[in-house]
């Protein structure tokens, strides 16, 4: 069996203020309850209940969460709650796209930024027309355009 990486544990913990913090940002990085009781010297029942915790507090919610409030550590670093991410459906390792708009920071998953894109984009194309139809179409013009001056 492959033992964890603990420097990948310790980047990942790194900061936060609290074991529970700590317990949680590595459960949601994947990595087993023991090896998270092991890494953090930590009662195994200790590591089980937290996230029993915050598995049940995710899931209680009937409506989608909204708000909450999160502590930013060392280097900046936030925790986005599991009830955020799955409701984003992003996992470790995506990237998000950030934006500061009044002083709100906004953070998009891949596919909602290109939803917003794809709706914004809409509002300028006239319903039926093919954009990618039209590239080729000025590719080929151009590219005509080029073979004649030669």
């Amino acid at each position: 069996m492959q033992q964890p990486s603990t420097e990948k544990m310790a980047a990942i913990s790194q900061g936060l203020p609290t074991t529970s913090a700590k317990i949680r940002a590595l459960g949601a990085a994947g990595f087993s309850r023991t090896d998270i009781a092991r890494f953090l010297g930590k009662r195994y029942q200790h590591v089980r209940n937290v996230l029993v915790q915050e598995d049940e507090k995710s899931r209680s919610a009937d409506a989608p969460v909204q708000s909450a409030s999160l502590e930013v550590s060392a280097g900046g670093r936030i925790v986005i709650p599991a009830a955020f991410r799955n409701a984003m459906g992003i996992e470790e390792g995506d990237r998000l796209v950030a934006r500061l708009v009044d002083g709100e920071l906004r953070l998009l998953s891949k596919q909602a930024a290109l939803r917003q894109a794809q709706d914004l984009v809409s509002k300028f194309v006239r319903p039926g027309t093919s954009l990618a139809d039209e590239l080729m179409t000025d590719r080929k013009l151009e590219a005509k355009k080029e073979a004649s001056k030669k």
